[in-house]
């Protein structure tokens, strides 16, 4: 599919990776709403084709509605990037207080169910797409983390939740075939985003030294380039692609 055609839908779109790709699809001549709890992002380039939509993922409702809406003003549905995400770091036997089930359902909730919403949004509404000549309706992909894979000792719960982003890919991918819906997941390492922004330059240096190569953060313009690569790469689906250095997390 082509990027000037495109009409997407980037969740947690204010900041960070979500930012970041909203950004370049704008850059590239798509249309894109942005749907998040937080306020619109000032960052946004002046193009035309973007609009804002305050929206919480884990509202079945409001995300159908902001589907709707988004779909009308673009005129239709052929990219869900999904990007809304929480991260909290807490050991579950904790030195003050357990991780309680309260937090770990709030993490799964936005994470893991806020994904699957948005998915099961996209997907209706891409199903309705006139197909291209390959038959292609329409592209999801998840944000996933390789928390995922070597969860640390704190991330019980958001590793968690992403391990089920991770474990939905497939299913969904399989299941959506046969409508010409592509579902993919990326799944980044250490990303210089405002998760990272408050934290001490030595703390940043040390973190970015376990990353073999490059030895940096990634940039979110890296992400961002990904998704695109993705949406014009139609042999791309049923995958989760680490974009990571080469990274390996320690359990601690």
């Amino acid at each position: 599919m082509n990027l000037r055609d495109a009409k997407a839908i980037v969740t947690g779109g204010a900041s960070g990776l979500g930012l970041a790709a909203a950004t370049r699809l704008l850059e590239a001549g798509a249309r894109v709403a942005i749907l998040d709890v937080q306020p619109a992002p000032a960052e946004l380039p002046p193009e035309d084709g973007s609009l804002f939509l305050e929206t919480d993922v884990t509202s079945e409702i409001a995300v159908d509605r902001a589907f709707e809406i988004a779909s009308e003003r673009l005129g239709g549905i052929t990219l869900a990037v999904n990007c809304a995400g929480i991260v909290q770091a807490q050991r579950v036997l904790g030195a003050e207080r357990l991780l309680s089930q309260a937090d770990f359902a709030r993490i799964v909730a936005v994470n893991l169910i806020g994904a699957f919403t948005v998915c099961r949004a996209a997907a209706n509404r891409m199903q309705h797409n006139e197909p291209n000549a390959e038959g292609e309706r329409g592209l999801i992909i998840n944000t996933a983390s390789i928390a995922a894979y070597e969860g640390q000792i704190g991330q019980a719960a958001y590793a968690a939740s992403k391990g089920g982003v991770v474990s939905l890919t497939l299913p969904l991918a399989r299941e959506f075939a046969a409508l010409g819906i592509r579902v993919m997941a990326i799944a980044p390492g250490l990303f210089d985003t405002p998760m990272f922004a408050g934290l001490p330059e030595k703390a940043r240096a040390g973190l970015a030294l376990h990353v073999p190569f490059p030895k940096r953060l990634g940039n979110p313009r890296e992400f961002a380039a990904l998704v695109c690569h993705i949406y014009e790469n139609p042999m791309l689906n049923g995958e989760v692609i680490r974009l990571d250095g080469a990274l390996r997390m320690p359990q601690k």
